[in-house]
């Protein structure tokens, strides 16, 4: 978590960097995307209940949105018109782009026990199907013929 926090940290920094000094939103948008999956990572683990480090998280994320308050002063006085309404809309696009890759993401590990679970019941139906033929071809053998 500490790198998370750390990554989050560093990514806004550049990001306010670049906006006071005049940037636009698509110049920083690797920093940009850094900074909500680190945010993710954090509000993740502060979501849970229980342990120090969740307190510790839920602290970070408050912290992080303290920035964040000030990043929209920086954007709202010293950006271009709009750039907080893009920079909101950024963040939705990034959180969306994140649940599409997670619910990706489960897709393909359920596929794959699918798969596990199918090659498992016809390795087992194997098992059982052909002892029951030979025994029913030995049956045959030596009884019928």
């Amino acid at each position: 978590m500490l790198l998370a926090i750390e990554a989050a940290n560093a990514a806004f920094l550049l990001i306010q960097t670049a906006i006071t000094n005049g940037k636009q939103l698509h110049d920083v948008a690797v920093h940009a995307q850094t900074y909500f999956d680190s945010k993710s990572q954090i509000a993740k683990k502060a979501d849970k209940s229980g342990s120090m480090s969740e307190i510790q998280a839920f602290l970070e994320l408050q912290a992080l949105r303290d920035l964040e308050v000030q990043l929209k002063e920086l954007m709202i006085y010293v950006g271009r018109p709009g750039l907080y309404d893009d920079w909101l809309e950024f963040q939705a696009a990034a959180s969306r782009g994140r649940k599409e890759a997670e619910r990706q993401s489960f897709l393909k590990r359920e596929k794959t026990k699918r798969q596990i679970l199918n090659i498992f019941t016809v390795f087992c139906t194997g098992l059982v199907v052909i002892p029951a033929f030979m025994f029913i071809g030995y049956i045959l053998l030596k009884f019928v013929l």
